[in-house]
């Protein structure tokens, strides 16, 4: 493995983010981490770069220990932060130059990875504009280079798609792909769930400071295979309505947007029929599918909650 998380622990006063959090990432694989909103994994994302301390249990990365004083081992990781962190009165030269000389790049080796990181990320035209004159998508690219250009063994993504348009999302996703071809191993943190399934080779998800469950995408979602997703969009959504279908034996849950229900129901139950003669009795059935469990169910069904719920809290 090339980072482990045994038995963490962190706690910010009463209150315990890592809960004997146990974490294995393998050399060479696109990990995905999911989680709602204060599940932990910024915490646990934070801990494994050495950057905060924590309370008990032990992380090693590389084989050694990880510590907040490990610096043999943060020279070796790269960090894309959920917010844009370059410099936006530099260029995107200057910033390239900057970071991989934090990382102890020096003369002919600091140009060249400096030329590659600018090809990779598509800026090379740009090298020389300031970031505060690109768009999104090209300040979040450039971001992502500051955390390459130093060919880190292992890279970690928190969120690194917030608030771009789809091109740019899609190059994105494009390099991460490139970037585990080439051997750096990476951690992926989103609350796109169509992200995870384009890139990740294995996934956990955290709820509460832990990992409840992990595994390939197949794997996760053979944990409820027995279950549908059952959807309906009602004329006239209502409480009452939402009561009596959750009331409905067979039923483990019901998310309710609007008029959009989605509706986790034993498979072969029946209840398709039933959920109909409810919502009739209630105003109509403007349209009903069902379909087996996908990955977003998998993730409702584990922690009650859509992956995208108040997306933006701490965490």
């Amino acid at each position: 493995m090339i980072a482990t998380m045994k038995n963490v622990v962190k706690r910010y006063g009463d209150f315990m983010a890592l809960d004997h959090l146990d974490l294995n990432i393998a050399e060479g694989e696109i990990f995905g981490l999911l989680g709602p909103n204060g599940a932990g994994k910024t915490t646990a994302i934070r801990s494994l770069c050495g950057l905060i301390p924590f309370d008990s249990g032990n992380i090693t990365v590389f084989g050694k220990k990880q510590g907040i004083d490990n610096i043999d081992i943060k020279r070796q990781m790269g960090l894309v932060t959920q917010e844009i962190t370059v410099f936006q009165d530099l260029s995107a030269l200057e910033n390239l130059r900057y970071f991989g000389q934090l990382y102890g790049l020096r003369g002919a080796e600091l140009e060249a990875n400096v030329k590659r990181v600018l090809e990779f990320i598509g800026l090379t035209d740009r090298a020389k504009s300031r970031p505060k004159k690109f768009s999104g998508g090209m300040q979040r690219r450039l971001n992502i280079g500051c955390a390459l250009v130093h060919r880190p063994k292992l890279l970690i993504m928190d969120e690194p798609t917030v608030g771009i348009d789809p091109q740019s999302r899609n190059h994105i996703l494009e390099s991460v792909r490139t970037i585990a071809a080439e051997g750096t191993t990476v951690i992926y943190t989103t609350h796109y769930m169509e992200e995870v399934e384009a890139v990740c080779s294995r996934i956990a998800i955290m709820d509460s400071g832990r990992v409840i469950a992990e595994g390939t995408k197949d794997e996760l979602v053979g944990q409820i295979a027995h279950e549908d997703s059952i959807r309906l969009t009602a004329v006239q959504a209502s409480p009452a309505l939402t009561e009596e279908i959750n009331a409905i034996s067979g039923v483990k849950h019901v998310d309710v947007n609007g008029n959009n229900y989605v509706i986790t129901s034993a498979t072969e139950s029946g209840n398709v029929n039933r959920i109909m003669e409810i919502a009739m009795r209630h105003g109509g059935v403007a349209n009903i599918t069902t379909a087996k469990p996908t990955l977003e169910d998998v993730f409702l069904t584990l922690t009650g909650k859509n992956l995208r719920d108040d997306k933006r809290g701490a965490q």
